[in-house]
């Protein structure tokens, strides 16, 4: 297998990534065979896997602009991925040009990806680490020298809690990280759940994630909003993605979208 030149030397480009597999999804470039090899398989369960995808980032964007409206001018993005059209450091320099963001993520590809677009800017960086070690994320030089955790910051895990399995203890690094920021600070917050979705379909999906090492942990509505514990949660509540703040009647769009749970919260 030919490495592309955008490939980092050291990573196994035999091997799929759930990055690059949600890059496939949301028709980008940076993925592989094995990758695309993945993505098809699952999408012969849930032909919609793609139109899932974008409602996740559709509700990101979303939910950046409300931040900004709030006047949260920080963002801390963990489990970024590979960027693609419409990142959060986009939408909110968009909006307000002072805006700061870091992103953190542990696939390679993603990291080098983010590195080559945000070269030149000033305002915003990305850090190789893993949501499940959170000192080494929150001791980074790279976000102390962004973000000023004195001040609110929002923090964006979307579509990354279902890949973080209960003996990871994602409650617990989850306090971790919202003890560290301060008062006003929001979560914002997407999960797949099984909940929304055909049983047959998700088992066949399910079963392809675990066959590449990457389990998904589709976890009901009831087990997400634990996730908000001691936090104030934003209207609309904890609710199906294209219900959030929508730009577009929620009627109007793809049954698919209406597979995972968003929401907002703010700490106190």
């Amino acid at each position: 297998m030919e490495r592309p030149a955008w490939a980092p030397k050291g990573i196994d480009i035999s091997v799929p990534s759930v990055s690059r597999i949600y890059d496939y999804y949301l028709g980008g470039s940076h993925n592989f065979e094995v990758d695309r090899d993945a993505a098809r398989k699952a999408m012969e369960f849930l032909p919609g896997l793609p139109k899932i995808m974008q409602a996740n980032r559709a509700f990101m964007r979303r939910a950046v602009g409300f931040a900004v409206a709030e006047g949260i001018d920080q963002f801390l993005d963990i489990g970024s991925g590979i960027p693609t059209f419409g990142n959060v450091h986009e939408i909110a320099q968009r909006a307000d040009p002072g805006a700061r963001v870091v992103y953190v993520d542990h696939d390679p590809v993603a990291v080098a990806h983010s590195e080559a677009v945000l070269a030149g800017n000033d305002r915003a960086t990305v850090i190789a680490a893993d949501f499940r070690r959170p000192r080494e994320i929150l001791t980074s030089p790279q976000l102390r020298e962004t973000l000023d955790l004195d001040r609110p910051v929002a923090l964006l895990l979307v579509a990354l809690l279902h890949f973080i399995d209960d003996s990871d203890r994602p409650q617990e690094v989850l306090e971790q990280l919202r003890g560290a920021l301060a008062p006003g600070s929001l979560l914002i917050l997407t999960h797949a759940s099984g909940d929304l979705m055909p049983a047959e379909p998700t088992e066949g999906v399910t079963g392809v994630y675990e066959n590449i090492r990457n389990p998904l942990k589709l976890r009901g509505k009831d087990e997400i909003a634990r996730f908000f514990d001691g936090m104030e949660i934003l209207d609309p509540g904890l609710v199906r993605m294209p219900e959030w703040r929508p730009d577009i009647a929620p009627e109007e769009e793809d049954p698919y979208s209406f597979a995972g749970y968003a929401g907002v919260g703010r700490t106190a």
